[in-house]
């Protein structure tokens, strides 16, 4: 028998919809884009043949409309895997918990979630302003390890090669390996550059940039870069998809993260014009996402 989740857990706003997203069932479309950019909602939206609902909240922007006859949302979740947490975990009490009774819904309901970014390769031979689609999201993070089923979505062997190659340092988060959904990265990234994708907790010394502070590994970069699992390589760096994989995984949804690369870590190359590459990559994931 379901237990009544308490207002405490899951906390509800006067007019019933979850808190931080402010959104109701009605709202929740099955194909759902998140940006992390909020001024990058209106990009995506201006594409939709109808805009029928915008809500703001905080950084959480969310316009609700159609594409070529299907329902579609896009929102912002802002920057980093704390935000993740919130975005995700809402989204699917909204269509799994009846908000009314607090109980968990007999019917699992699913949502196709993809990510567009944008995101810094790590392999020389990655084009800037061409596209990368995450196989994995390797997280050292470590906001999956806050829940207690992450073994049962974590690709172990991953973790446990990382770890040995990389001599991972103990004091640092268990760097958790989660794969996407094969549905959609097929669907949506099957002639596109596929890869690891390297999810970080910071900009800076979590990605190895020196500015006035030192990073605790100078070489991280060059780690991450060399590294290799089954023909598998990190091929980008970023700061969301371990947490959209991991919980995606744990709730039952299908998620997939496609970035446009924007700068080259290791050619130091950095794009002329980016806001080109992600408008096209808009319209790709949209088309291939709704069709």
């Amino acid at each position: 028998m379901s237990t009544i989740i308490p207002e405490t857990e899951l906390i509800l706003n006067a007019n019933g919809s979850v808190y931080h997203l402010q959104l109701l069932p009605e709202h929740i479309a099955e194909n759902i884009i998140i940006v992390g950019d909020q001024g990058r909602v209106e990009t995506v939206s201006r594409y939709f043949d109808t805009v029928d609902f915008k809500i703001q909240n905080r950084e959480f922007i969310t316009h609700g409309g159609t594409f070529k006859g299907k329902r579609v949302m896009v929102m912002s979740s802002g920057i980093g895997t704390d935000n993740i947490d919130i975005l995700i975990n809402e989204l699917d009490a909204a269509v799994n918990i009846d908000l009314k009774t607090r109980l968990v819904k007999e019917k699992h309901t699913k949502l196709n979630i993809v990510r567009i970014g944008t995101s810094g390769a790590l392999q020389k031979d990655i084009e800037v302003d061409s596209y990368v689609v995450s196989k994995y999201g390797l997280g050292f993070d470590g906001l999956l390890n806050y829940y207690l089923d992450l073994p049962s979505v974590n690709d172990n062997a991953v973790s446990e090669a990382f770890i040995k190659q990389t001599n991972w340092n103990q004091n640092l988060p268990y760097p958790y390996a989660v794969k996407g959904s094969e549905t959609l990265i097929q669907k949506i990234g099957f002639d596109l550059t596929q890869g690891i994708t390297a999810t970080a907790p910071g900009f800076y010394g979590p990605q190895g940039r020196k500015l006035r502070l030192t990073p605790w590994v100078e070489d991280f970069n060059q780690q991450l870069t060399d590294f290799s699992f089954n023909g598998n390589h990190i091929t980008n760096f970023e700061m969301e998809t371990s947490a959209l994989y991991g919980l995606g995984a744990l709730l039952g949804h299908e998620t997939c993260t496609v970035c446009a690369i924007i700068a080259n870590r290791v050619a130091k190359r950095y794009s002329k014009n980016y806001h080109a590459a992600v408008e096209q990559l808009i319209q790709l994931v949209l088309e291939r996402l709704t069709k």
